[in-house]
């Protein structure tokens, strides 16, 4: 703590005996100035709290908008990959509809009968 220095210079001019009003400021001057330490000094620790608390949310929030935008970088590959599966799928369909059409055609009728006998019940 600072040191504090009497106003009236630690003598009076009554001799040795000191002045009861000044006296008085001084141990006013002295509480307040403590007091203003006590709360200068929980404000600080108050506002260091509050920074850090700030300060992980912020990494929280930065560390879950890099992993999303890692992910949505991939998503155009994955599209890809998507697109190309049912180009593949939808041509080997194609394929073997030429190579069958009468089995193809009397599989999908036995496939819509059993679905229709299936919703009756």
């Amino acid at each position: 703590m600072d040191r504090v220095t009497p106003v009236n210079g630690g003598s009076s001019s009554a001799g040795n005996r000191p002045i009861p009003a000044i006296d008085k400021v001084e141990d006013a001057a002295l509480a307040a100035h403590q007091t203003t330490d006590a709360l200068a000094d929980k404000a600080t620790e108050q506002v260091d709290r509050l920074s850090g608390t700030a300060h992980r949310a912020v990494n929280k929030v930065a560390d879950a908008a890099s992993s999303a935008a890692e992910w949505t970088a991939t998503l155009p590959e994955q599209a890809q990959e998507v697109q190309a599966q049912f180009a593949q799928l939808k041509s080997g369909a194609a394929s073997s509809i030429r190579a069958r059409p009468f089995a193809t055609v009397a599989g999908t009728l036995l496939v819509g009968y059993l679905l229709g006998r299936l919703a009756r019940k």
